[in-house]
């Protein structure tokens, strides 16, 4: 199976002579048929900070939308669970990052390694663990019926900008996401890692539903940003300059580098 060009992951050494000697990770996901492109600029300003950036392709993305309804909520946490586990190996402290489906991927990460002293902080940009769409009730049926719906990638206001997504929605893979989100939900209360949520005030894909919910949910603290010159792919947006100083200054300030 071909990988789009710009669908392939991106790796950045950690510079520890640019952060106070320390060696600070940093593992950003992208969403839901998606794929890195969406990260990338983001991953790249941050690695020129000094941080070790790793931004991995989840299995599925970067292909067809028909390879990725062979895959599922497993398989994208699995290859994010491998890169956490050798990021964290190789750096003294670790901030996880993520966007839509990357977010609640990430918040799933926070929760089962609460107690691990290397994770520091998480960042979420518009991220999605519920919906307010009636139709997603049909999807246990829907999804034997109909490979796919019209894609949700591309919801983005600067004009001329693409995060090269699928156009179709796989609705088995988009159905493995969904049922992921509850089991979530009853763990938010885990995370006790500092939050920083930035929050599109225009959004056509995530709805208002789960900010609500995270931010009941989760036990640290919670900053939020709001980004009001950008749409759901916030990471290649008008408000990329901002996500980039709040990130850089929140990694700085949970890592101490």
């Amino acid at each position: 199976m071909s990988i789009h060009p710009t669908a392939t992951p991106l790796s950045i050494a950690a510079r520890p002579d640019l952060t106070g000697g320390r060696t600070v990770g940093v593992l950003l996901s992208h969403g839901f048929t998606g794929q890195p492109a969406s990260m990338k600029p983001w991953g790249e300003q941050l690695g020129s900070r000094g941080y070790a950036v790793e931004v991995p392709r989840l299995p599925g993305h970067g292909t067809t939308w028909q390879e990725m309804n062979t895959t599922g909520w497993a398989d994208w946490y699995g290859e994010l669970s491998r890169v956490y586990t050798d990021l964290r190996e190789r750096c003294d402290a670790v901030v996880v990052a993520g966007l839509s489906m990357g977010g609640a991927l990430v918040l799933r990460l926070a929760a089962d390694h609460a107690d691990d002293p290397k994770l520091r902080g998480v960042i979420v940009v518009n991220p999605a663990v519920s919906t307010k769409r009636l139709d997603v009730k049909l999807l246990p049926v829907l999804k034997h019926l109909i490979p796919s719906f019209p894609g949700i990638a591309g919801d983005i206001k600067k004009p001329g900008v693409s995060e090269d997504g699928y156009t179709r929605t796989p609705l088995k893979a988009a159905h493995s996401m969904m049922q992921a989100w509850g089991p979530l939900r009853a763990d938010l209360g885990r995370i006790t890692a500092p939050l920083l949520y930035f929050r599109s005030t225009v959004d056509a894909v995530v709805d208002e539903s789960s900010e609500p919910i995270i931010r009941a949910g989760v036990a640290g603290e919670v900053e939020m940003v709001r980004l009001e010159e950008s749409y759901h792919v916030a990471t290649l947006d008008n408000d990329l300059p901002l996500i980039e100083e709040r990130s850089a200054a929140f990694i700085a300030r949970v890592t101490g580098a």
